[in-house]
Formats: structure tokens, sequence, C-alpha cells
């Protein structure tokens, strides 16, 4: 039989098991995960995020929402998962936009790009699309040159929203071809494709997945890509630089960020299985049909990219001398 202290001491280590068993967290994911997208639905981070929540649920067994909160160029979704609770069910899908150019684009943010988050994983790099609508006479970048040349300040462009990487690829392709053209911005991708195919405005250079599909099916005609190599997913079609403006380099990035001090184990978890699902062969075959090469890399290789890209986008916007309020 057992002695009383034998007793005693038994029930103390269960007590111990027990009080350490509840302190543990329950396996994550333990409950939904949501992914903010700072930006309209059906635009290029929209569908990224959809891609990636997806084959999260599958992997998983939990569903993924993809929560959009468009706005002030991506400031107000970023702003709020910001400072959602770290603790891994609240991700952000972010872009050059959030977390190259804003920085320096705007005097004053709810949030530190570097200091407020947690990079988990690129997820891909995304050329943009010089793409005009049907009734544009010119069917080259030359010819459009010349075409704007003829008509200085008479021609439009669209672009997701003042700052947005559409935006300032334009005003790169402006400033390097000394054509005038006045800039109307939306408030996401879905709208500018909308106003481009019914001839509302005459040309965008946005990130091509929302494009491609509807210049595959004659809606648009698409002139040219960037940067500087040609894409896979419409070969046939040359860079800004091949098609007449040398050194001509723009384009756009994605990636899965969570709010800052979400525990590492989990950031690390969520950045491998991200890889995992972009060499997936229909995954990878999807984005690069759209335009947008897979990466996946680890949280300290998306971290010093996140921190070069600040960099250089501060340059551009000095250079150009471009501020937002």
């Amino acid at each position: 039989m057992k002695t009383a202290i034998q007793k005693i001491a038994g029930g103390m280590v269960f007590l111990l098991w027990a009080t350490l068993a509840c302190a543990q967290p329950a396996s994550y994911p333990a409950k939904p995960i949501r992914i903010v997208v700072a930006y309209t639905p059906a635009g290029a981070t929209d569908i990224l995020a959809r891609t990636v929540g997806q084959k999260l649920t599958e992997a998983w067994g939990q569903p993924v929402i993809i929560d959009n909160r468009p706005g002030a160029n991506g400031n107000i979704g970023t702003e709020y998962a910001a400072k959602a609770t770290a603790d891994g069910y609240t991700l952000l899908m972010v872009t050059a936009g959030t977390h190259g150019i804003n920085p320096s684009l705007y005097r004053k943010l709810g949030f530190d790009a570097v200091k407020d988050f947690a990079p988990v994983s690129l997820v891909a790099m995304v050329p943009n699309i010089f793409v005009v609508n049907n009734a544009v006479p010119a069917k080259d970048v030359k010819e459009f040159i010349a075409y704007a040349k003829a008509n200085p300040g008479k021609l439009n462009y669209g672009s997701p929203g003042n700052g947005s990487t559409a935006h300032l690829s334009m005003e790169l392709f402006k400033s390097m071809t000394g054509i005038q053209m006045v800039h109307i911005p939306y408030k996401g991708s879905a709208g500018v494709l909308a106003d481009l195919i019914g001839g509302q405005i005459i040309t965008t250079m946005d990130n091509m997945p929302p494009y491609i599909p509807q210049v595959k099916a004659g809606k648009i005609r698409a002139l040219a890509v960037s940067p500087t190599r040609r894409s896979s997913a419409v070969p046939e079609i040359p860079t800004v630089a091949e098609a007449g403006v040398p050194g001509y380099d723009s384009g756009a990035w994605f990636g899965l960020v969570a709010p800052a001090n979400t525990p590492k184990d989990i950031v690390n978890k969520l950045s491998r299985e991200t890889a995992r699902i972009l060499k997936l062969p229909d995954v990878s075959a999807r984005l690069l049909e759209l335009g947008a090469e897979p990466v996946g890399n680890t949280p300290e290789q998306f971290s010093a990219h996140i921190k070069a890209e600040i960099t250089k986008w501060a340059k551009v916007i000095k250079d150009a001398n471009v501020e937002l309020q």
C-alpha cells in the first residue's frame, strides 16, 4: 500500500502535469485563420491570398477567410492587421505598395512596415503589364508614345490608387518618354480593368494577374510587360525596355506577414507551409498562367527583401518629388 507521503507526491506530480498541460497552447491552427487583403477583391493581392488560403485550408483543415479592407492605398487594411492579436490567426498579404512604397510616400502612417510585422514568406514576384483598350490605334510601345505626343494631356490612364506601383510605374514611363497623360486613381484594380474594357480610360500599367485573362480573351490589348525580362505567361509580349524605352524597370511583389510578436514557431510553420504550397504543380501552374512567379522563402530572407525595397522606393519617391498626406 502507498504511504501517505507517496500519495501526496503522486498528487503533486499529477497536479504539475495538469498545470503544464493546460498551459500549452492548442496545436496551431485550432480555429479559422484570417488573411487581411488591404485592397478590393479581384486584384492581384486578392487572387494570391485566395490561392494560398485555399491550400492552407486543405492542408490544415481550418477555414482561411479572406478579409478585404481596402482604402488609402492599402494603409487602412495594413494598419488594421498591425493592431491585430499576435497569435497567428490574423495574417496580411502585403505588397510592394504597403511595405515598399508607402513608408516613404506618406508623412504619417498608423503602422511601421518593419517594426509592426513579422515577415512570413515572399509569395510571388509579379510583373506589371502595359495594356490599352481596343480603341487605341497604337499597336506597340513606340506607336503609343507617338500617339500620346500627338495628343498631349488628352489621354488618361488608371491605377488602383495614388502611390500604387501602377501609378508610379506609369509616372516613371511618362518621365522617361516625355509624354503627358492624366492620372485617374481608382479604389482597386477591378475598377481599372472594368473601365479599361469599357473605354472610359485609355491605358494602365498594373499588376499582371487580373489582366491576363482579358488580354487572352481579346477584350484589351497588351503592349509590353515589365520589369526587365519577359513573362512566361505571355512570352510573345516584349518588355517596355525592349519595346522602345531602354532602361525601364518596374514591377511588383507580394508576401505574407503576421503582426509583430507572433510566436516564432507559428511564423516558421506558416513560412514552411507557404513555401510548400507554392511548389505544388497546380499552384505554380496557376500563378505562372496569370503572370506571377511563385517564390516562397524564409522569414529572414523576406525581412531583408522588405528593408531593401523600402530603401529602393525611398530614392525613387524622393527623386520624383512625390508625397501624399
